[in-house]
């Protein structure tokens, strides 16, 4: 049984308002809209220092000027903010190839894999800090849902995380407003019915959301209870099928690895049939107590053709690996080379090819 996904949302904090603040010391610390200030003018974003007038996103610059008379507007550089959240996202690849960009300026990351997603989080923001002068705030959960929702809890510059014993109370005492896909019309309905914390919205069936309030009332149903099966899904070409799992003790035992090695196949095969995907290469990877990471692979003239095949390499390359007297923390198996997956000819890497 694979233990609870670790999830991690990161979002940037005032993103277009910060990049105009770091570059011109003369914005510093002054309340500052990016957007067109004429009539029809509309805010981008805002830094910290507006927002304290009431200036946010998405209200018209005219309504900006009235809340702060001396609000200072910024043209938008988009390529500069491209050109920055490029820089972040590579960040974020370093630690897992399951990165989804929601926008310039917030992603979802799955570091499943790692023994503590909120130690990940955490340096992936002094990072941030440290390579572009820009402050990011974290959420860390089992599931998407509750990660943007912990995000948004200690911002800016913030670091918040549901733990998988904390979901229940935690989302009991929610707001429903504070649920993802929950707006102002939404939420005004729920209040009519007398729901307005998620332990209210717990005591609802599935049959009667789906009914109130169409298709969206499944995920409602769901949210009540701390529930959200969507997966973090990157939006570029798929290269390889994986899947992993850290123990909680540090193990050498091959019996143990062995067992351990057959859920994991059984997961990554789930998913070949799922995506049906199909690869030619099979990938083991190991991560020893001291984070050194080593991989064997085995390619195969046609695509892996069963989930007993699948076993079976794996359970080879793990025979032939050695240990080096350290005990393993990590074990995950990758499927790629897929005829498929190829750019002009150029067969694509898999994830794990970068690793030492």
């Amino acid at each position: 049984m694979f233990p609870p996904r670790k999830i991690i949302h990161i979002d940037m904090d005032a993103f277009y308002a910060s990049i105009e603040q770091r570059d011109n010391p003369a914005y510093r610390g002054k309340p500052l809209a990016v957007g067109h200030s004429g009539p029809r003018g509309v805010v981008a974003t805002a830094s910290y220092e507006a927002r304290a007038y009431g200036v946010h996103s998405a209200i018209s610059s005219a309504q900006a000027r009235k809340l702060c008379p001396h609000l200072i507007f910024v043209s938008p550089r988009h390529e500069t903010y491209k050109a920055v959240s490029i820089q972040i996202r590579r960040i974020f690849l370093d630690y897992t190839d399951l990165v989804e960009p929601l926008s310039l300026d917030e992603a979802f990351l799955d570091v499943s894999h790692e023994r503590s997603a909120t130690l990940v989080a955490r340096e992936i923001k002094k990072r941030i800090l440290a390579e572009t002068s820009l402050t990011a705030s974290a959420g860390i959960s089992i599931n998407k849902m509750l990660a943007k929702i912990a995000s948004d809890y200690r911002k800016p510059n913030g670091l918040f995380t549901i733990a998988p014993a904390q979901v229940e109370e935690f989302v009991a005492s929610l707001p429903v407003e504070r649920f993802f896909g929950i707006g102002e019309v939404t939420a005004q309905k729920m209040h009519a019915l007398g729901i307005h914390t998620g332990a209210e919205l717990r005591q609802w069936d599935e049959t009667s959301l789906v009914r109130l309030f169409g298709k969206a009332g499944h995920l409602y149903y769901g949210y009540a209870r701390g529930i959200d099966h969507r997966e973090v899904v990157p939006n570029r070409i798929r290269k390889s099928i994986s899947a992993e799992t850290t123990f909680a003790e540090d193990t050498d035992n091959r019996n143990r690895l062995a067992a351990e090695l057959d859920e994991v196949c059984a997961e990554v095969w789930n998913r070949l049939q799922r995506h049906k995907f199909q690869g030619k290469t099979v990938v083991l990877k190991l991560k020893f107590d001291n984070f050194k990471q080593i991989t064997r692979s085995k390619t195969l003239p046609t695509p892996v053709d069963s989930s007993a095949t699948l076993h079976r390499l794996s359970q080879e390359l793990l025979a032939s690996s050695d240990f080096e007297g350290h005990k393993i923390r990590l074990i995950g198996v990758g499927v790629g080379n897929s005829p498929e997956a190829t750019l002009d000819g150029i067969q694509l890497r898999l994830p794990f090819d970068d690793l030492p």
